[in-house]
């Protein structure tokens, strides 16, 4: 499987995401943990994917010490809705807005994942859509002070009370909305290994 054949490579992932986290560990990958604060700052006139891509290269940029064979992933994700990357709230007002902005509505969820070596670099990127529902001024209130989810792009996470109660349907890769397209991931990886 996957894991024998990247026994040359020393995969890193440069995420403090617990999911992502999860992610590999469920990938049954080896890997380790490697995690740089970045200034998450982009020109303003990327847009959608082009916003993801820009931020998991950035991420990438402060490793400058790699070794030979390392495999540095990073990755980011926005949602994207009416033009706009909806990141993630710093309050309870600006949670409550995009939630509120996202209800009876289809955005969409859009993933980068950057791999870079000292000999290449690599970035790829997924989009799903999702539809919600209606919701009310209470299911969001409630949402926000028991699940607190200013660590999440537009304010939600598909897989919390939220997904079940709001979510009418999506189009693309579940895993994608919780934050890695793992399947993507998987496919690039095991091209890497075969390199």
């Amino acid at each position: 499987m996957l894991r024998e054949k990247l026994k040359g490579h020393n995969i890193i992932l440069a995420s403090g995401s617990p999911r992502r986290q999860t992610f590999f560990r469920e990938l049954n990958l080896d890997f380790t943990i490697k995690v740089k604060e970045v200034k998450e700052v982009y020109p303003k006139n990327l847009k959608g994917s082009e916003i993801t891509n820009y931020l998991s290269q950035l991420k990438a940029s402060v490793f400058t010490n790699l070794n030979e064979n390392d495999v540095l992933i990073t990755s980011d994700t926005i949602v994207w809705k009416d033009e706009k990357a909806l990141e993630k709230p710093k309050d309870f007002a600006e949670a409550r807005d995009m939630l509120q902005n996202l209800s009876g509505e289809m955005h969409e969820v859009i993933t980068s994942v950057c791999f870079t070596s000292k000999g290449f670099q690599i970035t790829v990127n997924d989009v799903t859509k999702v539809w919600f529902k209606k919701l009310s001024d209470e299911e969001i209130d409630f949402y926000i002070k028991n699940y607190k989810p200013f660590d999440k792009a537009g304010s939600y996470g598909i897989q919390e009370w939220i997904g079940y109660i709001g979510i009418e349907k999506i189009e693309g890769c579940y895993f994608n909305v919780m934050g890695l397209p793992t399947r993507l991931v998987y496919k690039t990886l095991t091209e890497i290994a075969n390199r």
